[in-house]
């Protein structure tokens, strides 16, 4: 079986942090997620920038139909990987 990762992007850091820390509460993930800024091509400003939350599921027990609607509680979404 191989390794799945799900992207959550989100539009600031704020609701990264908020739903990293909700996830394991919600969906009890073993490892913590990682967050990282994705700066926009092209733009400079901080505003500018999508904050993306990686999870690592390696027993590919997370449902995606599931993610995408929690992540939509804080106006984000799911990268299709």
């Amino acid at each position: 079986m191989s390794d799945v990762r799900h992207v959550l992007v989100l539009p600031d850091r704020d609701a990264a942090e908020e739903v990293a820390q909700a996830l394991g509460e919600r969906f009890a993930v073993r490892e913590e997620p990682q967050l990282v800024r994705d700066a926009l091509a092209g733009e400079d400003d901080a505003e500018d920038a999508q904050w993306l939350v990686v999870v690592e599921d390696p027993e590919a027990r997370l449902d995606g139909t599931e993610l995408d609607a929690f992540v939509a509680d804080w106006d984000g979404w799911r990268e299709e990987s």
